[in-house]
């Protein structure tokens, strides 16, 4: 009798739906399919510095109530309307949240918040709310954390992210040099910038790795190499916060020196918070005082908030709070609305709006 070696730990098997198949039954129209363009190349054009206006990717830290998100979506749209001269809105629709031991993996993974892993149901709520936002006329923002998910809903994103515990990972790298819109690598978790403008590089480049095609079938992909790459701070454990003038100037400096454009977009949140939601607005005061006097390299700005602040825990049998996040805590939408308010006069102040 043979001794089987193979997939021994594997206790459970479940058919993955394609992403054709999911993109048959969510189909992406073709007006939204022009918005979505034109949101990538406003974005380009901003992160380039050939529009003057700052990147604004704001929402919460991650997605567990479809419902709640797009509420916040709505008032977020009005809420930036008189701003729109000056600050260009990007929703954060984040679905997969990275965990340092284990905890909720995100909407895609487990939507039922209950260790049931129904991805395929997960992978159809993840489109769906792309779907209902982008006709919001809201652009979206996304990390992509597992190598394959993004082929179910990247037609959808109009700025991608790699987020700092994956940033040195090579398939990361090559998956973002075949990505359709621009993205941003963050700096390593202990703040370490130079990883991350390797990896813009890197992305710059064709590579060939394995995925799967929108048919489901696994195969060897050439990417033809990503040139919209661009680098958000968002501090670390050996740095602490890098979100003031000396930390920003630095960067660009690092940045021209590999000849890339002196461009940073800047998380207000994680390290540069220090893991208090609250101090997002002292980061915020920062980046607007550097505006003022003339720094140009401030691209970009990502807030965490949603439509009460804090966060909750999810426990079994106890109804949820509407519109508060479950996993890092965030702003709420009325202070986010005067710390958007305080970076848009700062534009103009700046003299960057005519």
């Amino acid at each position: 009798m043979s001794r089987s070696t193979d997939d021994l730990r594997i206790g459970n098997a479940r058919p993955l739906i394609t992403p054709w198949v999911l993109a048959e039954e969510l189909p992406l129209p073709d007006p939204l399919a022009g918005d979505i363009a034109s949101a990538r190349r406003t974005i380009e054009a901003i992160l380039s510095n050939r529009d003057p206006r700052v990147l604004a990717i704001v929402g919460p830290c991650s997605v567990h109530d479809p419902e709640s998100l797009l509420d916040f979506a709505r008032q977020f749209q009005v809420l930036c309307e008189p701003l729109r001269d000056a600050i260009f809105p990007v929703l954060r629709v984040y679905f997969e949240k990275p965990r340092t031991v284990v905890g909720w993996k995100g909407l895609i993974n487990d939507p039922d918040l209950d260790g049931s892993f129904h991805i395929n149901r997960g992978l159809h709520l993840a489109r769906r709310v792309l779907l209902d936002v982008n006709k919001l006329g809201l652009p979206t923002a996304s990390e992509f954390l597992d190598t394959t998910f993004g082929q179910y809903y990247a037609d959808l994103v109009s700025f991608g992210a790699i987020g700092a515990r994956t940033v040195e990972s090579q398939i990361h790298r090559e998956l973002a040099s075949g990505l359709s819109m621009p993205v941003g690598f963050k700096n390593g978790t202990n703040g370490v910038i130079e990883v991350a403008i390797d990896a813009i590089l890197s992305a710059q480049h064709s590579h060939w790795f394995p995925s799967l095609t929108k048919e489901g079938t696994p195969a060897i992909l050439q990417s033809t190499g990503n040139p919209h790459g661009y680098l958000i701070l968002r501090g670390g454990s050996s740095t602490g916060p890098n979100y003031d003038a000396r930390h920003i100037a630095d960067a660009a400096v690092a940045l021209v020196a590999r000849e890339l454009p002196a461009s940073v977009i800047v998380d207000c949140s994680h390290g540069n918070s220090e893991k208090d939601y609250r101090r997002q607005a002292e980061v915020m005061s920062s980046l607007c005082e550097q505006i003022e006097q003339g720094q140009e390299a401030i691209r970009g700005i990502m807030l965490e908030s949603h439509l009460v602040e804090g966060k909750q825990e999810v426990r079994a049998g106890q109804a949820l709070t509407y519109g508060q996040s479950i996993t890092d805590a965030c702003l709420s939408l009325a202070d986010t609305g005067v710390l958007l308010e305080l970076l848009a006069s700062s534009v103009r102040k700046a003299g960057r709006i005519s």
